[in-house]
């Protein structure tokens, strides 16, 4: 294999590793299916295996080729930038895991208003027309109860 295919398919090892796991954490984000943390987590693991091979069998080929030890490092640069990124989704992640998505879908026929969502974090919705729906986020530790105070019809 030619230094410029394996340059490339280094970067594209590289490219491919962040662009799965930005999918899986807008996935995760968008969804809050747990699976896709144990898929994340997995990912993680496999990927970092992958990219550690990469890395070394870079500087094993950076060490033996003076000619193309620059381009070969700079691989390895573009290589370790996908560790501040997957930091960066794993401390979101975490995050995400102690709160609580709720989506409040009005189906009555009546406006419902001054809604309040009352847990370990609090939520407010101000007001709920007929067929609209309203997302809130409320912080969450552990085994915590959540209660909805609302008016209807005033």
């Amino acid at each position: 294999m030619t230094i410029k295919k394996r340059i490339k398919l280094r970067r594209i090892t590289a490219l491919i590793s962040c662009l799965l796991g930005t999918i899986i954490f807008g996935l995760y984000y968008l969804v809050s299916d747990y699976t896709l943390l144990f898929v994340g987590y997995g990912f993680i693991v496999l990927t970092g295996l992958v990219n550690i091979g990469v890395l070394i069998a870079i500087l094993v080929k950076a060490r033996k080729d003076n000619i193309n030890r620059k381009r070969l490092l700079n691989d390895c640069g573009v290589m370790f930038l996908n560790i501040p990124v997957m930091l960066a989704y794993c401390s979101a992640a975490v995050i995400l895991l102690g709160t609580m998505r709720i989506t409040f879908i009005h189906k009555t026929v009546s406006q419902i208003s001054d809604m309040n969502v009352v847990g370990y974090g609090d939520g407010h919705v101000d007001k709920l027309e007929v067929g609209q729906s309203k997302t809130v986020w409320i912080e969450i530790t552990g085994d915590c109860s959540i209660d909805v105070n609302y008016l209807s019809n005033g």
